[in-house]
């Protein structure tokens, strides 16, 4: 199976980031980390592509999924059969905010 082409526009430690790391990972997915808070342009680019300042957001094969978290990755993964279910854990909760 092709591993998809993954672009992931993510905060350095916010719980949803973190979530949609774990969750790359645990497909053993390559992926290229945008940083959106260190970058600007990062950030600038992803509301651009997105038209909508909420994160992450994560490209997938060229479809952009907008302000998602790590189980709604995991769920279009699986849906567009881009990855085979798997019992490995993610170590992280895949569904959590930033902290306050």
């Amino acid at each position: 199976m092709n591993k998809p082409k993954v672009i992931a526009y993510l905060k350095p430690t916010c719980g949803w980031s973190q979530g949609v790391r774990a969750v790359l990972r645990k497909y053993d997915l390559p992926f290229e980390d945008r940083d959106i808070i260190n970058d600007p342009r990062q950030r600038q680019e992803m509301i651009e592509r997105s038209g909508q300042t909420l994160s992450p957001c994560v490209e997938i094969n060229g479809h952009l999924l907008a302000d998602v978290s790590g189980e709604e990755v995991e769920r279009y993964l699986l849906a567009q059969g881009l990855v085979e279910p798997t019992d490995r854990e993610t170590g992280v909760v895949t569904h959590q905010c930033c902290g306050r």
